[in-house]
């Protein structure tokens, strides 16, 4: 397997299509809010990004095989257990039928998760636990989270996107599980995955150059309509604490469409959001290489072909 993985907006997934058309691939995402179909914009699907041209002389396109993408219902917690379960049921039909799967994203835990075969299983709702929780402030969770993974000595929970009560209840819902000695029992190894052998290639982008793609990116997909999405899918009858639960596009235009802050109040604390989301991504992808994965950067400004050819070298 390839993995191709980088901060929000470096360019990666453009990068996973033309090199799956290179060499017979097919994409497996690793992208925890893709998987919920309608949220199209604010999760930065791109589904144009799969259809490759091929052939500039007679104008060829190639449409890339995707999977892990608009396979859940908004409104549902998607969880790392199930992800890794889809994960591996994909990755088993790709290389049964001779395909190369290319692992893209830019949910690191979900990345080290599948190479390296974490031994998982469902967390339940713990309602008392919530109940305990209700009232506090985010700021309160978090360091309540944090205590928890140090008294588990913990790395696998993702904090990168734990921005709302809601999350951050969940995650620590999740580490409470751990801390009783089931998420890793003996008993359920056989229920596991087992590690993935991949090259990994990370795309890498300058700070400030990514701070420009970020901004312009967001002001873009304002413009296509993003307000309008996260309205859709509140008529539809989507709580507006669910939306608020997946964070960063959702959560802030969430409020602003309940008209608890301005539009231009929403839009400077989501650029902020999403810059610290990439900074912290990073984090992430650099934590992955002291904890022994071999990451070949690439510079995220070379010319297309020029980045297909390395990897391939690579390869």
């Amino acid at each position: 397997m390839i993995t191709i993985l980088g901060p929000t907006a470096s360019g990666k997934t453009p990068v996973a299509a033309h090199l799956a058309a290179r060499i017979g691939g097919e994409i497996i995402s690793a992208d925890s809010r893709q998987v919920y179909r309608r949220m199209d914009i604010g999760t930065g699907k791109d589904l144009a990004d799969y259809t490759v041209e091929t052939s500039q002389s007679v104008r060829h396109f190639v449409s890339i095989p995707y999977h892990l993408i608009d396979i859940r219902e908004p409104g549902t917690k998607y969880n790392l257990f199930e992800y890794q379960q889809d994960f591996f049921d994909a990755y088993q039909d790709i290389r049964s039928r001779g395909a190369v799967p290319v692992l893209c994203g830019g949910t690191g835990l979900y990345i080290e998760a599948v190479l390296k075969g974490y031994k998982l299983s469902p967390v339940p709702q713990n309602q008392a636990l919530r109940d305990s929780l209700e009232g506090k402030s985010l700021d309160e969770l978090k360091q309540m989270l944090i205590d928890l993974k140090a008294r588990n000595g913990s790395n696998m929970h993702n904090t990168t996107d734990v921005d709302s009560c809601q999350r951050a209840i969940r995650a620590i819902e999740i580490e409470s599980h751990r801390g009783t000695g089931v998420l890793c029992d003996d008993k359920i190894a056989q229920h596991s995955c087992p590690p993935v052998r991949s090259l990994i290639i990370g795309i890498g982008i300058d700070r400030e150059l990514r701070r420009e793609k970020i901004t312009r990116r967001l002001k873009a997909r304002l413009d296509e309509g993003m307000v309008d999405e996260v309205k859709a899918l509140l008529a539809e009858g989507i709580p507006a604490e669910d939306l608020i639960y997946y964070g960063l596009e959702y959560k802030f235009i969430t409020e602003y469409i309940l008209g608890q802050t301005t539009y231009d109040e929403m839009f400077t604390r989501l650029e902020i959001a999403i810059h610290q989301f990439a900074k912290r991504q990073m984090t992430w992808f650099r934590g992955m290489e002291r904890r022994g994965f071999h990451i070949n950067w690439i510079d995220a400004t070379l010319p297309m072909e020029d980045k297909i050819k390395r990897i391939i070298d690579l390869w």
